[in-house]
């Protein structure tokens, strides 16, 4: 994979992250974080407003994605929530920096409410897309409705053995038609998806990939040292730091809700609750002024 000028690199205690960093380096600092099945190119549309406001903007590649790789060879490929979550707090330490505020959607928002609730200190504000994201990987799910079930089809077939062999082998195929069924109104090109493809060619993707959704339903092991942190979680703890909520308006994963009772419950800290019309699951492709936009009033 080919890196562009803005590349850089950090070493945390597991990881080498890339990233990218755009504007000074004295602005506060943002970080922006996608999601699955998607890549720092999500947020190209988003970085141009924030700069000129002089913020730092700072856009890593999760674990399993793009330039960023383990830096034991035999590590367990593991991406457990809490795993997720400590990546950001790690990223951040290992550039020095104390506080921070965040946007991110999918796996992206996941961390980024859970560095809210671990480290509230930490976090100046959060733009949650997509809004309360934590999950209870502790105690037993009950089913959901048959149209919640069958939109997560993804998840179930990743937790069979076909579905691992299935990612490995047509991984863009499988990664194309998500993108193209979660934003049903929006028309993606080839041009767009190759600047992306390249990051889902990390050779940890697919282990990364399947133990998410495994561990997620109970179908496999996490880390020991998380094993406090997911039951913490398993409480879904409110999100105090000064929020705002933005849910995709013509997403094909999840048709949000006019009612705002659930997101001013998970969110005490909330300021506003936006519903972006024109948006897709990966929103700040859609809609990257309204992230934006939602940034710079946290800030």
């Amino acid at each position: 994979m080919t890196t562009s000028p803005n590349t850089k690199f950090v070493e945390t205690p597991v990881l080498k992250i890339g990233y990218e960093e755009h504007g000074e380096s004295s602005g506060f600092p943002a970080v922006l974080l996608h999601g699955f099945p998607y890549d720092v190119r999500s947020f190209d549309g988003v970085v141009g407003p924030l700069v000129e406001a002089g913020v730092r903007v700072l856009v890593p590649h999760l674990r399993g994605y793009g330039h960023t790789s383990f830096l034991d060879a035999d590590a367990p490929r593991m991406a457990e929530q809490a795993a997720i979550a400590q990546d950001v707090v790690d990223f951040a330490n290992a550039l020095g920096i104390s506080q921070f505020a965040t946007a991110g959607y999918d796996w992206g928002n996941r961390a980024a409410c859970i560095t809210s609730i671990l480290h509230p200190e930490m976090v100046k504000g959060q733009v949650a897309i997509g809004g309360y994201s934590v999950q209870d990987t502790v105690n037993r799910e009950n089913p959901a409705r048959a149209l919640s079930e069958a939109q997560r089809w993804y998840q179930w077939y990743f937790n069979t053995e076909q579905g691992r062999v299935g990612l490995q082998e047509n991984r863009h195929d499988i990664v194309r038609y998500l993108w193209e069924t979660w934003a049903p109104k929006w028309e993606y090109t080839d041009e767009a998806y190759s600047r992306s493809a390249p990051a889902f060619d990390n050779l940890d993707f697919v282990e990364i990939v399947v133990h998410s959704y495994r561990h997620r339903h109970r179908n496999a092991p996490g880390e020991e040292r998380f094993l406090e942190v997911e039951r913490q979680l398993a409480e879904l703890p409110r999100i105090t730091v000064p929020s705002i909520v933005l849910r995709p308006g013509d997403s094909g994963l999840n048709i949000p809700s006019e009612d705002p009772s659930e997101d001013e419950d998970r969110f005490p800290g909330m300021v506003a609750r936006r519903i972006v019309p024109g948006a897709g699951h990966d929103l700040p492709v859609q809609r990257p002024d309204a992230v934006a936009e939602a940034i710079l009033e946290l800030l």
